[in-house]
């Protein structure tokens, strides 16, 4: 399955910086070291990232980003949707509310 191959490299992705210290006889002339030393070069299969995604938990206005304050989350999720996840493990409040539309509906 595509999602799941995709989600694979995702979890296992490493983070990299470029050199220009690439092979010359080949078409690049750039290469990607592992930001940490310990860490293997990563393949052309490998998915990679320069930089560390921001904290989405806290407010950043340059970034904008709102932080947790408004988000809707599920309740009784335990996945991504989750209020645990989606609040940072900060709590929730609950909002009740009740929409009230016109169908237009016809009975015969």
């Amino acid at each position: 399955d595509v999602g799941n191959n995709i989600k694979d490299r995702f979890d296992g992705a490493s983070r990299v910086h470029v050199t220009n210290r690439g092979n010359v006889r080949r078409k690049s002339r750039f290469l990607l070291k592992p930001h940490q030393p310990e860490h293997k070069p990563p393949s052309k299969k490998d998915l990679v990232y320069f930089e560390n995604s921001p904290d989405f938990c806290l407010a950043d206005s340059k970034l904008g980003i709102s932080g947790t304050v408004s988000r809707g989350c599920n309740e009784t999720s335990i996945g991504v949707d989750g209020c645990d996840l989606m609040c940072c493990g900060r709590g929730h409040s609950t909002e009740v509310r009740e929409d009230i539309e016109r169908c237009n509906c016809t009975f015969h």
